[in-house]
Formats: structure tokens, sequence, C-alpha cells
């Protein structure tokens, strides 16, 4: 450990979102994806959540991650899961940990609630190191060709089934918001 690392811990709270933290996580989610608040429109989308997560640093809203409801069409039959999306962090508040917090976090409570899969889109290395593994290595398959195999995941929770295979099924607000897979800009 770095002598920083303590301090930050220390600063840096994980908890329930609250109401009075939507504009917070708003603001955050548009600085973090660096859009004109597509991510932050999905999030309010998502409400209310039963699983949301903020990190804080002073009782400022530096962090947030979010898990909705979502499916797995197993073929003995549909399976609730959970869809970790979006998790953002503060440029300024990146590469001190907060995401894997958040994450931790989010699976453990994930777990605690029965959930048996956590899925997500995202870059293997990052969330590889954080519980997730490729999902299409075990059995599991992805809701649009737009999504990279390396970038479908899956967290095995203790609920889970070895006959708990299938297809994953987004919620619709993702669909209608167009928050499934990659766009490919030059179409």
């Amino acid at each position: 450990m770095t002598p920083r690392e303590p301090d930050h811990a220390a600063r840096h709270a994980v908890r329930a979102e609250g109401g009075a933290d939507r504009a917070a996580v708003a603001a955050l989610h548009t600085a973090a994806f660096g859009d004109d608040g597509h991510v932050a429109a999905l999030v309010e989308a998502l409400r209310p959540a039963p699983l949301s997560f903020v990190a804080t640093d002073g009782g400022r809203v530096v962090g947030h991650v979010v898990l909705s409801p979502a499916r797995l069409d197993a073929p003995r039959r549909l399976v609730d899961v959970l869809t970790l999306s979006p998790l953002a962090v503060l440029p300024s508040h990146q590469g001190r940990g907060l995401g894997t917090r958040l994450i931790a976090h989010a699976l453990a409570a994930a777990d605690a609630a029965g959930a048996p899969l956590v899925f997500l889109e995202g870059p293997p290395d990052y969330y590889g190191a954080r519980g997730f593994d490729r999902a299409d290595e075990h059995g599991f398959r992805s809701p649009s060709l737009r999504i990279p195999p390396a970038a479908f995941q899956v967290a095995r929770l203790g609920g889970h089934e070895p006959w708990m295979t299938g297809t994953f099924v987004y919620p619709d607000v993702f669909w209608a918001l167009d928050c499934v897979g990659l766009r490919d800009p030059e179409a």
C-alpha cells in the first residue's frame, strides 16, 4: 500500500443512493462518460433501482453504480438476474480504487439479495480483475451481436446453479435508450 491509500479509504464511503443524490449522480455520469447526458438519462429511466450505490468524498458524490433487474432465458425457465450498468467515477477521482469498491459493494448486495448472476458489458481487463468472467465461456449468450464477446461478462454468485445458462435479456429501457452494445460510427 502506498501512504495515500489509507487516507483515501478513510475519506471515501460507499452507501445506498438517496433521493438527494439524483442531481449529483446525473452530473457525475455526464462528466465520467463525456456525453451529452445519454447515460444520465439511462440512470434516471432505471429509477427506482433496487440496488443503487454512491461513493462519496467528504459527502460529495464522486462515484455511482446501479444494479437493475434483468432476465436469463434459460432452458428450464426464466431466471431473475441483475445487470451492473452503469458504473462511473468522476475523472478527478479515478485511479483511487473507487470503482473497485463500488463493484465489490454491489456484488455483495446482489449476493445478499439472492441474485444468482450479475451481467455487464465492459472492458474485460478491468472487470475480470473484479469478479467477472467472459460470459460465453460459461454457456451464456449475448443479447446483441454488437457486444464484443470478450466484453459480455458475468459474475456467478452464491445462488447460481449449473443449469442456469442461456440468453441474457436486458430490461426494455436499455433497448429504448439504445444502450446495448456498440454502435458503428461509420454505419
